[in-house]
């Protein structure tokens, strides 16, 4: 077989094999074939689309191109949880225990951030002594006892996936759905859960722009998910404002911990409440009403609240941070961005609030840049709440007075304003199962 061969059929608009997409796969992952023929079919795959049989199959190479989690020791219990990146977007720190409080078995592989986008992995580490990288028979061990862990990805986790986006990332080929598929199906097959709820971001600090286009994309997820032999379900969720009313690492852990000390309510809490309850049913194959009520109750009762502790324990965590969350370290310059005028917020750019938030120190933009765990934004106003001139509208934390002055236009850039209250969109746009 070659891959002249490969390359010339998709573009022709042919459906590949399972052969010849297994055949790419290993070769590029291998190196025997380079980067200019695997450029070729990456983008003839980007014009000509793929069939929902090829794009489980390019899945299921992909898993298979490394290492694999057995997590068949807990039969139907063993869930994860994937979003596709927003801002502000902290609900593995609730929903985990949530879940797991209910006799889930919660495993999540997760990443760093890069761009405007928040990392799960960076805001773990902004709890003293928490350690991201646990052993395989670590990482069981604690699942099986605790009930949840949260880690870094493993070095040789689908490494199909790794060489495949860098070139898809300087290639213009990211935006295509079977690609954007696999590259997420294939790290959450190969992370070994029984059951994978996705939470489909869309809006102004997302990377689909539309419901309907989210739509499209959690449908594939979703079909692929189920020929993988997965239990799947997706919710299509609001990113037009970042979640919740923080944006940072130690920031972000301290609305956590509010949320399941049932001291904060609102959107954050509302989207982890569905989360957990698409989780749960399909876990317990009970109804979203049953499940639904079942996350309340435990998060009412606290014993989410202690699970979060037990599991940050679990992971050499400091839960004295947990417990009172005023320890973690205060960023040495606090700055109040007030209103200019009177009115409603109408809009927010949310990849733009995402930014300050880098700027600040919160974020990298290249990966090998250092983050700063204190650094970040408290929103106290949001889409469709009345100002007054004066008001406060966020608070910036860094430690780098230089930057507050970019990181405040860059702020307010993102936000338009009107004399008109605007009506709430929907936090959930749908749910696909």
């Amino acid at each position: 077989m070659r891959i002249y061969d490969v390359i010339l059929n998709k573009r022709n608009g042919k459906e590949l094999t399972d052969e010849e997409i297994a055949f790419f796969v290993s070769g590029y992952t291998s190196g025997e074939i380079p980067d200019y023929q695997a450029s070729a079919l990456l983008m003839a795959i980007y014009f000509n689309g793929m069939t929902e049989r090829e794009t489980a199959t390019l899945t299921d190479a992909m898993a298979r191109s490394g290492d694999t989690v057995d997590l068949s020791c807990f039969g139907e219990l063993s869930a994860d949880k994937h979003s596709t990146g927003g801002v502000g977007d902290k609900t593995s720190f609730i929903v985990g225990p949530i879940v797991a409080s209910l006799g889930g078995k919660v495993t999540k592989m997760s990443g760093r951030g890069l761009g405007h986008t928040g990392g799960t992995v960076d805001k773990l580490e902004s709890i003293p002594g928490y350690k991201i990288n646990l052993s395989n028979e670590e990482f069981i061990s604690q699942v099986d006892k605790v009930g949840m862990a949260i880690i870094g990805q493993s070095g040789n986790l689908t490494p199909a996936d790794k060489k495949i986006y860098a070139l898809r990332d300087v290639t213009a080929t990211v935006d295509s759905i079977p690609l954007i598929t696999s590259s997420i199906m294939s790290k959450k097959i190969a992370s070994g859960s029984h059951s994978i709820v996705l939470d489909v971001k869309v809006g102004s600090g997302a990377f689909m722009k539309t419901p309907e286009d989210a739509k499209i994309l959690a449908e594939n997820m979703v079909k692929i998910g189920k020929r993988c032999g997965r239990n799947m379900a997706a919710l299509i969720t609001n990113m037009d404002s970042p979640l919740g009313n923080t944006v940072g690492n130690a920031l972000e852990i301290k609305e956590a911990v509010a949320v399941l000390k049932g001291e904060q309510g609102g959107d954050l809490k509302d989207i982890c409440i569905e989360l957990s309850a698409a989780m749960l049913s399909l876990i317990y194959d009970t109804s979203l009403d049953v499940a639904r009520e079942k996350a309340l109750q435990t998060l009412k009762s606290g014993k989410a609240y202690e699970k979060m502790l037990e599991w940050i324990s679990a992971q050499g965590g400091d839960t004295a941070y947990i417990e009172d969350t005023s320890l973690f370290p205060k960023s040495a310059f606090e700055y109040e961005v007030t209103s200019d005028c009177d009115g409603f917020i109408t809009s927010m750019d949310t990849e733009g609030i995402g930014v300050a938030s880098v700027i600040l120190g919160a974020g990298r933009m290249k990966k090998d840049e250092k983050i700063d765990y204190s650094a970040g934004i408290v929103i106290n106003k949001k889409t469709g709440d009345k100002v007054s001139k004066g008001d406060t509208l966020c608070t910036l934390y860094t430690n780098d007075k230089n930057a507050i002055e970019q990181a405040k236009k860059r702020y307010l850039s993102s936000l338009t304003f009107g004399q008109n209250k605007k009506e709430a969109e929907p936090l959930v746009y749908g749910c696909i199962s």
